[in-house]
């Protein structure tokens, strides 16, 4: 990107802008400037008061001007909070155009508390303030060069590296700040950036270890650079196996990686999850970078850090916990996908619209092309469900809709016969059967039809998919619970369903 001015930090009233700015120019020695302050200087009085005597349409013009001079003479070494009625000019945004934009995206509800319309002021206030915030951020999201969710001074000073990193990022690419209670690390996307030297880990002194795959080894391994020490598995979902992070962690040690060194997964969620397995489990320990290169990876897999192997008996059986360090998303190794992978990966799409709602279900459902917007909003859709539930013990169980059956195919038919976007996609049907979607289930039919994904499992033994599902990893006393969908962005877990009312659906599938 190559941009040299100054960093600018944007957000809703209460998002903390003024905090954050401060932190960041006190972590970078650099200069503080807060917009709103400037102006008030300028006016000489509040700008509470310049609305009450001069109308809000004189304050704005005003308020342009002195943003519009101050991001004209700003540089490198300032880090500038500009209020949210600039955001609005579209002479502002344009300006921002050559500075590195930061935006907090915090929660519409700690904003409005922090702004004075919280849950204890009237209810047109709260209503006002929810209207203007919800108006603003596809302007925020439009300048925005990283999204670093929170109002905590100290969390953008955390992201400043990755955020700076930008600078020499391809033209284009952007930041998302990933946040989990173990771990927050920065999620870069943009075209070109396999083989840029963006990096999350400063190397050396940390050495690299290369997991990937014989497919896509010669295709982006290079770009990369060097490695102190690779291994290539075979591909496909067969590979997910106990043997195979045995195979990588005698090729650790060979390659006497320690502690103070990371694992870099280089490929689909095959090789993510075997590679996060391994680096969470080898010297108890080490950091994991994702590259993920197929569709189902990019939009899903790549974060939240599931990691783990499957059993002949059950997927995911064998695994843990393991946030990466960081992510980078090239959506040009998609160019380099077979046409039955990247078809495969569009069933994440699929599922994580429907969790989403909203503009991004509007695209999706509508059959809109699949672009690096839509990878985009299907990352911030995972990464704000694992935000508030790292461990998938209540909120994050939406990610499964789709999943329970979907995974009970792949075990019962060897993961030989369907990929496991293809097995989403078939149990994204029986969860839609389920919840008595009739309507929206034959939508999702002719969207996975169009996708040449498969809409029915003639041939797969029910009798072996039930007996699958049972061993579910989420199941408790009162047997599996289902992620059920009552609309598009209305989906919830911990659904209870008869034995009877699954089989039907199951036998619905397969018949």
């Amino acid at each position: 990107m190559n941009v040299g001015g100054a960093i600018v930090i944007v957000g809703s009233t209460g998002a903390g802008r003024t905090a954050a700015a401060r932190a960041l120019a006190a972590a970078g020695a650099h200069e503080a400037v807060d917009a709103d302050g400037l102006i008030e200087e300028r006016l000489g009085h509040t700008i509470d008061e310049a609305f009450e005597h001069d109308g809000e349409r004189a304050f704005r013009a005003f308020e342009e001007a002195v943003v519009l001079e101050l991001l004209e003479h700003a540089g490198a070494g300032q880090v500038i909070s500009i209020g949210d009625g600039a955001i609005a000019s579209e002479g502002v945004r344009s300006a921002l155009a050559r500075h590195l934009v930061v935006w907090l995206d915090v929660a519409p509800a700690l904003a409005a508390g922090r702004s004075g319309a919280g849950e204890l002021q009237p209810a047109h206030e709260r209503k006002a303030f929810a209207e203007l915030h919800g108006g603003l951020r596809a302007l925020y999201e439009s300048v925005a060069d990283a999204i670093v969710p929170t109002s905590d001074g100290q969390t953008v000073v955390a992201a400043l590296g990755a955020i700076e990193a930008l600078r020499s990022a391809p033209a284009g690419t952007r930041m998302l700040w990933a946040q989990a209670a173990s771990r927050d690390y920065p999620v870069w996307v943009g075209r070109g950036l396999v083989g840029a030297g963006i990096w999350p880990i400063e190397r050396p002194p940390s050495k690299r270890f290369l997991v990937t795959d014989a497919h896509v080894a010669p295709l982006w391994a290079a770009p990369l650079g060097d490695f102190d020490g690779q291994l290539a598995i075979a591909p496909g979902e067969a590979q997910k196996t106990l043997a195979s992070a045995e195979s990588v962690w005698h090729a650790l040690v060979a390659a006497a990686i320690g502690r103070s060194d990371h694992v870099v997964a280089l490929g689909g969620g095959v090789v993510g999850d075997i590679a996060g397995f391994c680096a969470a489990t080898y010297q108890r320990g080490v950091p994991v970078v994702q590259v993920p290169t197929t569709l189902v990876a990019q939009v899903d897999s790549a974060y939240g850090g599931k990691t783990g192997v499957d059993l002949p008996e059950a997927k995911n059986y064998v695994g843990a916990f393991h946030q990466p360090a960081g992510v980078l998303v090239d959506p040009d190794t998609l160019e380099t996908l077979p046409a039955a992978e990247l078809s495969a990966g569009y069933a994440e799409v699929l599922k994580t619209a429907l969790i989403a709602g909203g503009s991004l279900w509007g695209r999706v459902g509508g059959d809109a092309p699949l672009d690096e917007q839509v990878i985009f909003d299907c990352i911030r859709c995972k990464l704000a469900v694992v935000a508030e539930d790292e461990h998938d013990s209540g909120a994050r169980q939406v990610l499964n809709l789709g999943h329970t059956v979907g995974h009970a195919i792949e075990a019962a038919t060897g993961y030989g016969r369907y990929r496991h976007g293809e097995a989403v996609a078939l149990g994204l049907l029986v969860a839609l059967r389920l919840s008595g979607q009739a309507a929206l289930r034959e939508q999702v039919t002719q969207l996975l039809e169009a996708h040449d994904l498969p809409t029915s499992a003639s041939g797969v033994d029910a009798a072996a998919v039930l007996a699958a599902t049972k061993l579910d990893k989420k199941r408790g006393p009162s047997g599996v619970p289902m992620v059920l969908v009552e609309e598009p962005g209305r989906v919830r877990h911990g659904a209870a369903i008869a034995d009877g009312e699954l089989e039907r659906a199951v036998l619905e599938l397969v018949g």
